[in-house]
């Protein structure tokens, strides 16, 4: 189980602080702050640097700590807050990846909300600084809570486009 937990943790992992990345710096053909602040703006968060850097740092931060098992229920929940935000962008377009569904997002925040609830295994930063016992049942639950409220807490400072005026 501890084999299989270490996998899933850091492909999950890697994979989401590369996406994040993809924003902060441009790497892996990402478009950096600047060209992904565009597109903030024009989905309503703005100002748009401001959140995409929140998003790019999370999504880094939170996947660096999902793969090492370091801090394991914090960095879950950065994953989730991010991935409420990515799949309310992609809701319209359906469930699958194929139309630009929120199927990854779905994936992705699952994924790691269930490895967090299952526990970082002993093959984790935390089980080798003897740091498991601290994320009791209720901690863990709570933190996963934190990200939930701050995926949807997100979602409320999004803005509606302006209308254009019309002659």
């Amino acid at each position: 189980m501890d084999a299989g937990l270490f996998l899933a943790r850091v492909a999950v992992g890697v994979l989401m602080a590369a996406h994040g990345s993809q924003k902060l710096f441009g790497w892996f053909g990402g478009y950096g702050l600047d060209g992904t602040a565009g597109f903030f703006e024009s989905i309503g968060f703005r100002p748009g640097r401001l959140f995409v850097t929140v998003a790019s740092v999370s999504e880094m931060a939170g996947g660096v700590l999902v793969a090492l098992g370091l801090l394991h229920p914090f960095g879950a929940a950065l994953v989730v807050a991010v991935m409420i935000v990515a799949a309310s962008v992609h809701w319209p377009n359906g469930l699958f990846a194929t139309s630009n569904g929120i199927e990854v997002p779905l994936l992705y925040g699952v994924v790691a909300a269930a490895l967090t609830l299952t526990g970082p295994g002993s093959y984790s930063v935390d089980a080798r600084l003897g740091w498991t016992s601290l994320w009791t049942p209720s901690l863990t639950w709570s933190v996963l809570a934190i990200g939930l409220i701050g995926g949807v807490g997100n979602l409320a400072l999004k803005r509606a486009l302006p209308r254009a005026a019309t002659a």
